[in-house]
């Protein structure tokens, strides 16, 4: 996306991710108002803005694989989601919780500015919208945009 239609699609992201705001936390859950994580969130901003979801995802652990090492996340989001170096608000942000540990949240970036903030589901609570202070942008590591969107067209592929 390029010009007007990539501030159209970011916005479209960010309003979606907004929307979900209040959901409650429920591990594996994507369903606005009801439940999610932030796979969850981020699955159910794709259905909103990009169409069905590529894959049906298999259980996962809450843990994503730490004790394997296993990069899961990362992996899959690779795949899906079009890595970018330069964060504009509408991008997929994944978190590294720990040093040495594999890469396990997710987050949607709001606000890029002197007072960035990011939309996620965290864990006891519910999805929320919180700022994007240095503790959280010290965690980054990776980030991705969404693929063109066009949710109006059942065949729109990648």
């Amino acid at each position: 996306m390029t010009g007007a239609s990539a501030r159209a699609g970011c916005a479209d992201v960010v309003a979606e991710a907004r929307s979900w705001i209040g959901t409650p936390y429920v591990h594996q859950a994507s369903c606005k108002g009801a439940g999610a994580d932030c796979l969850g969130l981020v699955r159910g901003v794709w259905r909103a803005v990009v169409g069905p979801e590529p894959v049906k995802l298999p259980a996962y652990t809450p843990d994503w694989s730490e004790a394997a090492r296993d990069e899961a996340l990362l992996r899959g989001a690779g795949l899906y989601l079009d890595a970018v170096s330069d964060a504009q608000p509408g991008d997929v942000l994944l978190f590294r919780m720990r040093d040495g540990a594999v890469a396990k949240h997710l987050g949607i970036l709001s606000v890029a500015s002197d007072s960035p903030a990011f939309v996620h589901a965290y864990s006891g609570h519910a999805v929320v919208e919180s700022p994007l202070s240095a503790p959280w942008q010290r965690r980054v590591v990776g980030t991705f945009r969404f693929p063109q969107a066009n949710p109006r067209d059942p065949q729109h592929k990648r």
